[in-house]
């Protein structure tokens, strides 16, 4: 490792760290020669390779570049770039990184700033990185066998569910036609509950909540609309507060909880399915019932999940998402519409502040700045004004 060999009173590679983890701010200042920070679980190969246009001479990863859940390329592209990979720094190692700090890599993947151990990871190499590739293909086509089969088991078991909402209660006719907003519990999703306050004032929304998401809305002033849960995760004052209160039942129509919504003397109506996830009953509830437009606030699935077999991704959830088709968008797309952009609208708004204020200073000089009244004065200072202007041109 020819790189290992640099001058310096210290062994190992001196460089410059620059933070280009999510929240860090070092990416637009990593230059030639520099180490950049990064936390990446499977890097993509985009991320690798605006990496390595830059041209660090390492990058360290607080998280695997390779799991060997998916056969992503990343690891290749800044391999190929003869860029240096150490992985599995660790929390430890990321609330140590200071962005600009001098430090040095040593061959035994140990980071340290002068004398002192910030951090110590494992080097990815080349064949290393081939083998987690080679077997996360395999993988992924085992998974993908077993997914699809499981896809068509399900169909076999819901098609009647999928294809005319079988088993789907009726709720009468409120959502038809309207944008209809579904909460499922998330880490993030009281913060895009605050982000989507614009659209929820402008358009007034149906609000679906899902499992413990329903006390969220509640806590957060929006009393929902329609409650799918089994109502031993709900707060009474909620279920109370709910127009419509739905159980999740098995295909016999037993629901869990059936006794509480009973004690509390709520009204309540089934859906019976062999789907376990509330969050798919939901989106097909609303999809059902005709709803224009339908926000998804947690519970979304994408491809990549599907690939990682992420607990969320089941097969239920992407054929629930595609029976709802182009109704469905993301909260993160609605609250990017809602957000102005950091620089341009304020600086106009600073700019506009900036110029009211200089005529409210030329009001009160100009007012109070002659013999005469108020008002007076100013119509004199705009008469002089007036006189001027009318000279230039004539």
């Amino acid at each position: 490792m020819s790189l290992f060999s640099r001058n310096s009173d210290l062994p190992g590679l001196h460089a410059t760290l620059r933070d280009c983890t999510p929240h860090g701010r070092g990416f637009k200042k990593l230059s030639a020669g520099d180490f950049a920070v990064v936390d990446a679980t499977d890097i993509s190969r985009q991320e690798a390779q605006h990496l390595a246009d830059a041209g660090p001479a390492a990058v360290l990863n607080i998280s695997q570049f390779a799991t060997g859940t998916i056969p992503n390329t990343g690891p290749r592209v800044l391999l190929d770039a003869k860029v240096q990979l150490v992985e599995g720094l660790g929390e430890t190692f990321r609330n140590r990184v200071k962005d600009g700090k001098k430090v040095r890599l040593t061959e035994e993947g140990e980071v340290y700033s002068g004398e002192k151990l910030l951090g110590e990871g494992q080097f990815l190499d080349s064949k290393r990185a081939d083998e987690v590739y080679a077997e996360a293909q395999r993988g992924l086509v085992d998974r993908m066998e077993a997914y699809f089969g499981n896809s068509i088991q399900f169909i076999h078991a819901e098609g009647p569910l999928l294809i005319d909402g079988l088993g789907i209660p009726d709720l009468g006719t409120a959502m038809q036609g309207r944008k209809v907003i579904v909460v499922s519990p998330s880490e993030d999703h009281r913060a895009k509950i605050k982000l989507l306050r614009n659209f929820i004032r402008e358009y007034e929304p149906m609000t679906v909540a899902v499992g413990a998401a329903a006390d969220s809305l509640m806590d957060m002033g929006y009393t929902p609309d329609v409650v799918i849960a089994d109502p031993t995760e709900v707060e009474a004052e909620t279920l109370r507060a709910a127009s419509k209160v739905v159980l999740p039942a098995a295909p016999d129509g037993r629901a869990p909880g059936l006794e509480r919504i009973q004690d509390l003397g709520v009204g309540a109506v089934t859906f019976p399915s062999t789907v376990d996830s509330v969050s798919d009953l939901a989106l097909l509830l609303v999809d059902y019932h005709e709803a224009d437009m339908i926000v998804q606030v947690g519970g979304a699935v994408d491809l990549d999940q599907v690939f990682a077999a992420a607990d969320n991704a089941a097969p239920s959830a992407y054929l629930a998402r595609m029976k709802a088709g182009r109704k469905v968008v993301d909260a993160d797309a609605v609250i990017s519409l809602y957000t102005a952009p950091a620089g341009g609208t304020l600086a106009w708004l600073w700019a506009l502040l900036a110029i009211l204020v200089a005529i409210a200073v030329i009001v009160l000089v100009a007012g109070f700045g002659g013999q005469g009244s108020f008002v007076e004065n100013l119509e004199g200072t705009w008469d002089n004004i007036s006189s001027i202007i009318t000279g230039w041109f004539s």
